[in-house]
C-alpha cells in the first residue's frame, strides 16, 4: 500500500515542493525515513507513532518507509510531522487518498497529537496557491497564512481534528487573516533640538532611500536622529508588506498571525557576528540586513563591528539581495535597506573638541575612521557632520518641521518616483536608477553638469560616487517639486558627499 502528501522545504525565501511518499509492506516490522533527512525530520517517526498512540491507532506489524522526494534536496525542520503522518494514514486507509494529495501540510506533531507552530506558514501559503491546492497549518499559524488570499488554509489544532476533517465528520472552517498590528510610537522629529544639516539629510534619505553615516562626538544626536527615520518614511505597499512578511515568517516574528504596515527598523549591536548580520547558521537563517529589507538598518558606533562584517555588507547594498553559500545550496534572501550608520570622530570621541581630545590627535581619527574601509565609505550616500549641541540650544522650545510635515514631503517625493519609473518593476526609488535611466532621469543643466565635473576632477570622485551625486540631486529636486535637476540641487548633493571623515 502506497500514498503519498506533499509539503515544502525553505531555500531563503523560496519554497520548494517535497512529494511525502509512503509505502507499507510486508516484512519485518520498521519505521524508516530516507531522502537526506536531518535530525528533527528523522525524529519524525517517534512523534508520529506517539501521536497516532495517542489516538489510538495502532501501526500494522509491517515494513514502513517514507520517502521525501526529491531525495537529493537537504530537509531540515520539524514541519514534516504532518505530511508524514498524512500520507501515513493514507497508506493504511485511515484517510482518502484524493484529500491528502489535494492540500500542502506542515505542522510539527505534540507527542498527545496537537499540532504545534512551525517557521514559514506565508511562504508556504504562496507555494499552495501556485499549485492550486489547500494549506493544512497548525491552527497557531492560520492567521498568519491566511493572508494569502489565493489558498484556501484550514488550520486544525490536532492531528484528531484533520482526521476528522478528511474523513467528513467534521469539516474545518477556513482561516481568516489575522489582525493588522498597530504602527509603533515613533518619537517625533521636532523633538531634536538643533542639528538642522542631520534633519536634512534624514529628510532626503527617506525620500530616496540615500545612505547616511553620520560623524559626531558623544552625545550630539547621531542616535536620536537616526531613530526618528521611520517616522519619516511612507508605509509598505501590499507587495512590499508581502515581501517583509515573508521574511519575518521565516525567522518566527510574526505574533498571533498579524501583519504591518510599517517599515522595520532593525538595530544590531556592534559585537554581532557576521551570520548574525547577513545570515546564515543553523538552516540558513535570514540575518539582519534581510529583516531589514524594505525599511531602515541602523549601526550604531559603526567602526566598532567587526572588520569581516563591515566589508560583507558592500555587495548587498549594491545588488539588494544577499547569497548564503553552503556547501550543499545557495541560499538567497531580499535584502533592499535603507544603511544609516554613526560614528565618533576618534576612540575618545573629542577629536574635535581641542580641550577634551587626547594626545594622539588627529592620528586617533584616522586609524579610527580607517576601519571603513574605501570602497564601503564611497556607498553613503550622504556624509553628515553632527557637531554637539550647545546648552543654550537645549532650553529653546522644539522647532522646525515636524515628523508628520516631513513624512507629508517625503510621501509627495516618492509619489513622484513611483510616477516616473512605472515602466520599470526593478527600480522602485532614486537609489535604484542605473545606466541609461539615470542619464535620462537626473541628467542636470548645464551649470549644474559643469559643477559636477569639476568637484569630480578636484575631488577625486569615484564612478560609483559620481552616480551617487546625481541620485542625490534627483532626490533633492523631487523634494523641491522640479522637474529637472539643477545647479542648486548637485551643490547640495555634493556638500554632503564631500565632507571630510578625518576631521
Amino acid at each position: 500500500m502506497t500514498a503519498r502528501a506533499y509539503t515544502v522545504a525553505f531555500e531563503g525565501t523560496d519554497t520548494r515542493e517535497v512529494e511525502v511518499q509512503c509505502a507499507v509492506a510486508p516484512g519485518l516490522p520498521a519505521f524508516a525515513i530516507v531522502g537526506l533527512p536531518d535530525k528533527a525530520v528523522s525524529e519524525a517517526r517517534d512523534r508520529v507513532r506517539a501521536a497516532l498512540s495517542a489516538l489510538s491507532i495502532a501501526l500494522p506489524s509491517k515494513r514502513i518507509v517514507v520517502n521525501l522526494s526529491p531525495a537529493d534536496l537537504p530537509k531540515e525542520g520539524s514541519h514534516f510531522d504532518l505530511p508524514i503522518a498524512l500520507a501515513l494514514l493514507a497508506a493504511i486507509e485511515i484517510l482518502p487518498h484524493e484529500a491528502v494529495e489535494g492540500v500542502t501540510a506542515l505542522g510539527e506533531l505534540s507527542l498527545d497529537g496537537s499540532i504545534l507552530p512551525v517557521l514559514g506558514a506565508l511562504p508556504s501559503a504562496m507555494h499552495a496557491a501556485t499549485e492550486h491546492r489547500a494549506l493544512m497549518c497548525p491552527k497557531a499559524c492560520g492567521a498568519e497564512a491566511a493572508w494569502v488570499g489565493d489558498a484556501r488554509v484550514l488550520a486544525p489544532a490536532s492531528l484528531r481534528d484533520a482526521i476528522a476533517h478528511f474523513t467528513g465528520q467534521t469539516p474545518l472552517i477556513p482561516a481568516e487573516p489575522g489582525e493588522v498590528t498597530p504602527a509603533q510610537d515613533i518619537p517625533d522629529l521636532r523633538d531634536v533640538r538643533g542639528q538642522e544639516r542631520g534633519k536634512r539629510a534624514l529628510e532626503i534619505a527617506a525620500a530616496g532611500r540615500h545612505h547616511v553615516l553620520y560623524i559626531g562626538t558623544p552625545g550630539s544626536g547621531k542616535s536620536m536622529l537616526a531613530r526618528r527615520l521611520p517616522g519619516l518614511l511612507p508605509p509598505l505597499s501590499p507587495r512590499e508588506a508581502l515581501e517583509t512578511s515573508m521574511i519575518h515568517s521565516l525567522a518566527g516574528l510574526i505574533d498571533e498571525g498579524g501583519l504591518t504596515r510599517q517599515r522595520p527598523f532593525q538595530e544590531p549591536h556592534h559585537t554581532a557576528s557576521m551570520a548574525a548580520i547577513v545570515g546564515g547558521g543553523k538552516r540558513a537563517k535570514p540575518g539582519q540586513i534581510s529583516m531589514a529589507h524594505n525599511g531602515v538598518l541602523f549601526m550604531d558606533e559603526f567602526p566598532e563591528f567587526a572588520r569581516p562584517v563591515l566589508e560583507t555588507l558592500r555587495q548587498p547594498i549594491e545588488s539588494g539581495e544577499v547569497v548564503i553559500a553552503r556547501a550543499n545550496a545557495h541560499v538567497r534572501y531580499p535584502c533592499r535597506f535603507l544603511l544609516i550608520a554613526a560614528a565618533n570622530p576618534c576612540r575618545c570621541g573629542y577629536m574635535t573638541e581641542p580641550a577634551r581630545a587626547c594626545a594622539r590627535a588627529p592620528i586617533c581619527g584616522d586609524d579610527y575612521l580607517g576601519r571603513i574601509s574605501g570602497p564601503l565609505m564611497d556607498r553613503f550616500d550622504l556624509r553628515v557632520e553632527v557637531p554637539p549641541v550647545s546648552f543654550a540650544d537645549l532650553d529653546l522650545p522644539p522647532a522646525g518641521d515636524s515628523s508628520v510635515t516631513v513624512a507629508a514631503r517625503v510621501a509627495a517625493a516618492r509619489d513622484v518616483q513611483a510616477q516616473r519609473f512605472a515602466a520599470h518593476p526593478k527600480v522602485t526609488v532614486n537609489a535604484d536608477m542605473a545606466g541609461a535611466l539615470l542619464d535620462e532621469a537626473a541628467a542636470p543643466d548645464a551649470e549644474g553638469k559643469e559643477m559636477l565635473l569639476k568637484a569630480a576632477d578636484r575631488f577625486g570622485l569615484t564612478a560609483r560616487g559620481y552616480h551617487r551625486v546625481l541620485r542625490v540631486a534627483r532626490t533633492i529636486a523631487d523634494l523641491d517639486g522640479d522637474a529637472h535637476v539643477g545647479a542648486p540641487h548637485i551643490a547640495e548633493a555634493l556638500s554632503y558627499r564631500l565632507v571630510s571623515t578625518k576631521t
